[in-house]
This record gives structure tokens, sequence and C-alpha cells, in this order.
């Protein structure tokens, strides 16, 4: 008897603001820790397809051809664009301070 299995997809448990901001905040880590931004722009598509991505891009004033382009692994957003899906999510983007030893 073979084992079914489906691919992993972030977006089916992302279900309140904080795991929002947690997987967001954790990817973002990664994503600067291995010097990959694409990382960033595949975890925001996550987060756009868990809230309906035409709901974002009737928020955003894009297509929802255009946002699933941009926030792909290949993607690379403008600033423009990260802060306009950023606030349809109601979300911001925010900087701290390295931590050094």
């Amino acid at each position: 008897m073979s084992v079914k299995t489906r691919p992993f997809d972030a977006a089916n448990y992302l279900d309140t603001p904080e795991d929002v901001a947690n997987y967001l905040d954790a990817m973002f880590e990664d994503a600067l820790e291995h010097d990959d931004t694409s990382l960033i722009a595949a975890a925001l598509g996550d987060v756009a397809r868990s809230k309906g991505m035409a709901v974002i891009a009737d928020q955003t004033g894009l297509s929802r051809e255009s946002l699933y382009r941009t926030l792909s692994e290949a993607g690379n957003p403008t600033l423009s664009t990260l802060n306009s899906v950023l606030n349809a999510m109601g979300l911001r983007l925010s900087v701290k301070a390295l931590e050094r030893a």
C-alpha cells in the first residue's frame, strides 16, 4: 500500500494575525540570514493566498496575476508593492537593531 502525500502549503495554516506575523518574522529572519530575499516575496505570497489573492489585489489596486508573479520565489517586489500588500494585510514594516555579541 502506498502513502499519498500532498505538498505543504503554509497558506493553509495562517489563520490568525499572530500566525501571520510570526510566519513573516521567521521568514524575514531566514531570508536575511541566508541572503535570499526571494523567501520574503514567497512568504508574502503565502500570506496573500491565505487571505485571498483577489481580496489583496482589490485592496492594492494591482491585478491578481501581477501579485501572483510578484509574490513568488522568482518575484522581486518593489518597496511600494511590498508596502501596499502589507497594508492590505493589516501589517507594516518595522526595523530593529541587530543584536551584536
